[in-house]
């Protein structure tokens, strides 16, 4: 038991990127929990990548949108970093995590914000959607579960990413709404960062881990 500690502290330390971006959300989590709805609505629309916002402060709201929830919930997130974030942070370094979120978050805001920018000039929505709020940090999270697909051998892989674009494909597909577009945006943008995985060892393989286990 005494192993379990080490093991656990072993996995959190590796991945600091991760768990630290985790613990400002939580805290970020915890102080819109504190607001009232009218006033958390406009404070979170400050710090959107909407079209106002990008518009005028477009470095500031492109940092300060990627540390807030959508919906309020973190335990859901402190999952899913731990299995996707963690695991791609481990395999290609610090650097080369961020540089895939960092890609995924800032391209896919501005394709998927330009694509609405000229939905509305073509009067397809609203003027209004100007201030659509758009916060939160599923655009980089897209892109390092598309990145994954490299640390899975073959033909394993190929099931993987299946499943990924279908499922960022199928909401796409029906709901056609900028943030549906955003994601698999990010889900391209992480299978183009390729390059970034070169070099970074062997790729994981299923059938030999099941081997393993079975000794």
């Amino acid at each position: 038991m005494s192993r379990v500690p080490r093991a656990v502290w072993s996995y959190l330390s590796r991945a600091p990127g991760t768990y630290i971006w985790l613990l400002i959300l939580f805290v970020t989590t915890v102080a819109v929990h504190q607001m009232s709805p009218q006033f958390e609505q406009e404070f979170l629309r400050q710090r959107s990548t909407n079209i106002h916002e990008l518009s005028s402060n477009p470095i500031r709201v492109l940092i300060s949108s990627a540390m807030w929830i959508d919906g309020g919930y973190w335990l859901p997130y402190a999952f899913l970093y731990t299995v996707f974030h963690a695991q791609a942070e481990h395999w290609l370094g610090t650097a080369r995590w961020l540089a895939v979120c960092v890609a995924a978050h800032v391209l896919a805001t501005l394709i998927s914000e330009g694509a609405l920018l000229l939905a509305i000039q073509h009067g397809v929505a609203p003027q209004s959607a100007v201030n659509t709020l758009d916060i939160g940090v599923s655009y980089a999270l897209a892109g390092v579960i598309a990145v994954l697909t490299y640390r899975i051998a073959a033909p394993w892989r190929y099931p993987y990413v299946a499943i990924v674009l279908l499922v960022y494909g199928v909401p796409l597909a029906t709901g056609r709404t900028f943030t549906d577009l955003g994601h698999f945006t990010s889900v391209l943008i992480g299978l183009a960062c390729y390059p970034l995985v070169r070099g970074r060892g062997k790729a994981w393989n299923p059938k030999e881990t099941l081997a393993a286990l079975r000794r």
